[in-house]
């Protein structure tokens, strides 16, 4: 038995592999569970008593060499690879791997951000789980508003201070205003949540981007001329806007912001539902409440708010009239932004 080991033993150490089906027939043979080293320890049980302790290190030297030869036939082929297969040409380029892409949501919202980033804003960040101060007390929002029902947002704990999804990334203006001094120039991206039915134009989760800038002396004209110099640089050179005075809590006075549908060329279209405008976001001087919320004093500085939806945007830029494509994960949709 002892002969048979050393024979094993010269076997093994001058075995050698090409591919990796070699090395897998070689360990099936020695080390599957009909090879020759399972058959030579069932033998171990009749080896005389005397003989058994040199047998047994023999039989576990022989299995070391087993392991140890195959392990490295499977390293030494996994960095080299196996050998080429007759009839290929290994001269010919490869072929490339396909890479992935940013998601056109992402795409939109660097857009958006590096236009604000231009005029000299600075983007800020805030937890997606909030308490009722910052979603609605500091931003002026009466204990009487709709946004407090549990139809509009999604509460994670009612207890003694209520926490909740964000449902508009402003409270992260409010973080901001309350750990800042004036001047404050800052821009807010991120996901928020709404408790809404999904369809083709709403979801319970879509993404924003907000504004804010608070000095001595801001007015209204300075956010109409920001808004107009974002229009034109998304949208193309001669694009418009107009206001249109609508209501938030936390802005007076406020507006709707329309751009000059890029489609018709303000002619009239099916997306621009025949008026020559898109609307794109709202937007509105800070409530001189939430300046003294956040410890501003609004006798000396006054500031603008804005805020847009990216997904909004993003259905606009490129003409998607779903919004839900954007997270169905399709393949075929997604391909369409690999080179963005």
């Amino acid at each position: 038995m002892l002969t048979k080991i050393a024979v094993l033993k010269q076997e093994i150490e001058a075995f050698s592999a090409s591919t990796r089906d070699d090395v897998e027939q070689f360990r099936v043979r020695y080390l599957g569970r009909k090879g020759v080293l399972p058959a030579l320890f069932k033998a171990f049980r009749t080896v005389p008593v005397h003989e058994k302790k040199q047998f047994g290190q023999e039989l576990n030297a022989l299995k070391n060499l087993l392991e140890d030869k195959v392990n490295r036939l499977k390293e030494e082929l996994a960095d080299c690879g196996d050998s080429p297969a007759k009839g290929v040409d290994m001269t010919l380029p490869p072929e490339m791997q396909a890479l992935g892409s940013r998601h056109p949501i992402s795409i939109v919202q660097n857009e958006i951000t590096d236009i604000f980033c231009k005029a000299g804003f600075k983007v800020a960040d805030g937890p997606e789980i909030e308490d009722d101060w910052h979603q609605f007390s500091a931003l002026n929002f009466p204990p009487e508003h709709p946004a407090r029902d549990m139809q509009d947002t999604f509460f994670v704990d009612k207890g003694a201070h209520e926490m909740l999804l964000r449902a508009h990334t402003s409270t992260v203006q409010v973080r901001v205003m309350e750990s800042q001094s004036p001047p404050i120039r800052s821009l807010m991206p991120g996901r928020v949540y709404r408790n809404e039915t999904v369809s083709a134009r709403a979801n319970c989760f879509f993404h924003q981007v907000e504004g804010l800038y608070i000095d001595k002396g801001v007015s209204f004209a300075d956010l109409k001329q920001l808004l107009l110099y974002f229009a034109r640089e998304m949208f193309g050179k001669k694009s418009d806007i107009r206001m249109r005075p609508s209501y938030f809590p936390f802005t007076e006075p406020s507006a709707e912001v329309d751009v000059s549908c890029y489609i018709c060329n303000q002619k009239g279209c099916n997306v621009c539902k025949h008026t020559g405008y898109l609307e794109i976001m709202g937007c509105g001087m800070v409530d001189p409440n939430v300046l003294e919320n956040c410890g501003i004093d609004p006798k000396v500085y006054s500031g603008y708010a804005f805020g847009m939806g990216v997904d909004r945007i993003a259905m606009l830029k490129y003409n998607v009239n779903d919004l839900r494509v954007f997270f169905d994960n399709d393949v075929r949709f997604l391909k369409q932004f690999t080179s963005a």
